[in-house]
């Protein structure tokens, strides 16, 4: 663990340098430790693949030595609190399910995932539904969760040319990942389906429905199962 300043109102806490479950239960530790604790000054904190970039308010850090910087103060609050951190003393992670439809419409580029790997379309569902994912960070839009545990022999990359428009709910394949588009917006995922799920709502309480260290699961429906579940 180490900090380094991010312009003049953050410090960002380094974390590691992979994507996997030991540097993100550090993540979450340090968030949660965080806000069990605020140090004085802070204001919000952002949890990414293997960092933590904490915003703070310079003007309401303690002046307690002169001949310190705001940063310096401030980075040393935070040392502080994270001094005795411990990754193995973490909350139980929410468990959510996602119903998606599958393929069509829906997931135009779920055949083209498909004859990648030499595998039906089904196939493809069948992994993609039996596997069990974990929110790592969210980032691009608003409530886009980027999810590890996609397997292997679905892991496919990005389009060559992102589309200008992907709807809102579609699920996405990008590299060793799959993620939910929170809102219309351009794209380059390999698009597999829609959920009719609202990702994002700045009139809830908080906005997204999905948060970091969630444990995600997929369940394939069918189109009148999706329009009876966006009605709703």
């Amino acid at each position: 663990m180490h900090f380094t300043p991010l312009g003049d109102r953050a410090l960002l806490i380094h974390l590691g340098s992979a994507i996997d479950e030991a540097t993100h239960r550090l993540v979450r530790a340090v968030c949660a430790r965080l806000a069990e604790e605020p140090v004085p000054g802070m204001i919000e904190l952002v949890p990414a693949f293997a960092s933590v970039t904490v915003h703070y308010e310079p003007t309401r850090v303690p002046n307690g030595d002169r001949e310190a910087s705001c940063y310096e103060r401030f980075a040393a609050a935070v040392d502080e609190a994270l001094h005795d951190l411990d990754a193995g003393e973490l909350p139980p992670p929410r468990s959510i399910e996602v119903p998606v439809v599958y393929g069509g419409e829906y997931g135009p580029d779920l055949e083209g995932v498909a004859q990648q790997h030499g595998l039906a379309a089904d196939d493809v569902v069948r992994l993609h539904t039996g596997a069990t994912y974990r929110v790592y960070m969210l980032g691009f839009a608003p409530g886009f969760p980027y999810m590890g545990g996609l397997p292997d022999a679905i892991a496919t990359p990005r389009r060559a040319e992102p589309r200008t428009a992907v709807p809102a709910g579609t699920v996405g394949i990008g590299g060793t990942q799959t993620g939910i588009y929170p809102l219309t917006s351009p794209g380059g995922w390999q698009l597999i389906g829609r959920t009719p799920l609202r990702l994002f709502d700045a009139r809830r309480a908080p906005p997204t429905l999905l948060a970091v260290g969630d444990v995600v699961t997929f369940r394939a429906i069918d189109p009148n199962e999706f329009r009876a579940l966006t009605s709703a």
